[in-house]
């Protein structure tokens, strides 16, 4: 049968990124406390087509993963964007795989456990090079540090997300992330507490009153003392709760640059 995706264009233009988005798949990812969990993705492939070729071969992108099965997860990203890169006669390779990830979690005082969700993205490119990056969504809450100094009694506090972005070396745990975020805020959020665990989040909140300024400032100095991070973006939004805004602020950093 005629392949019209190999038929020249005379358009004569390149195409930095096609492929397919929107693919919901089951992966695995490590986890530190379990070993693996199982989970499922939205991801998106995609590599350069150049300017002779009238169109890519969509199908193979799909049968990349069906080859692959659940073993898709951060340590084979590099093989997959080879195979990708090898597959379409491209140039270069991009994937972006999104998914859930489950953490079990305690309540601060009775030990109530529940399970908290953080937004994850693994997301890399093949080109001269391998590029990879591990993209998380943290919910947070924050105590206003002006509210507390102004007012007579009690503070204006607020859930919030921050949103990190790191390259790195050698392999890093989600956990491990998260943590540095968490410990960064006012107090953690949590999936489940009781009345005790409540007193303790909202009083911890309130000794500990951070600016969104604070927050994005803790996480640059942790990860400025990590030699495994090679690069990062860290970026904290309130969801105020008395103004009809958001508070945000932004850092980012290549390592061999001072902060």
């Amino acid at each position: 049968m005629e392949d019209i995706q190999n038929h020249k264009d005379h358009r004569n233009i390149d195409i930095d990124q096609v492929g397919v988005k929107g693919i919901r798949y089951p992966i695995t990812v490590l986890d530190k406390d379990m070993g693996e969990q199982q989970t499922v993705a939205e991801i998106n492939m995609y590599v350069n087509l150049p300017r002779y070729y009238k169109g890519t071969h969509m199908s193979r992108f799909v049968e990349i993963l069906n080859e692959h099965s659940r073993r898709i997860s951060l340590e084979n990203f590099a093989e997959i964007l080879a195979e990708m890169k090898e597959r379409l006669n491209a140039q270069s390779a991009h994937m972006e795989i999104a998914f859930p990830y489950f953490i079990k979690k305690c309540a601060p005082v009775t030990g109530s456990e529940g399970l908290m969700e953080y937004r994850c993205i693994f997301k890399g490119s093949l080109d001269s090079g391998t590029d990879l990056m591990i993209i998380i969504h943290v919910p947070i809450s924050t105590l206003c540090p002006c509210s507390k100094e102004i007012s007579e009694f009690g503070a204006h506090n607020q859930r919030g997300e921050v949103r990190l972005q790191v390259r790195f070396k050698k392999f890093v745990w989600i956990e491990d992330l998260i943590k540095i975020v968490e410990e960064s805020a006012s107090t953690d959020v949590y999936s489940v507490l009781k009345r005790e665990d409540e007193k303790y989040v909202t009083e911890k909140a309130y000794q500990n009153p951070m600016f969104v300024e604070d927050i994005v400032r803790e996480i640059a100095v942790k990860l400025n003392n990590d030699s495994n991070i090679t690069w990062f973006a860290v970026e904290s939004e309130n969801f105020e709760s008395i103004h009809n805004h958001n508070a945000y602020a932004y850092i980012e950093k290549r390592k061999n640059t001072r902060l």
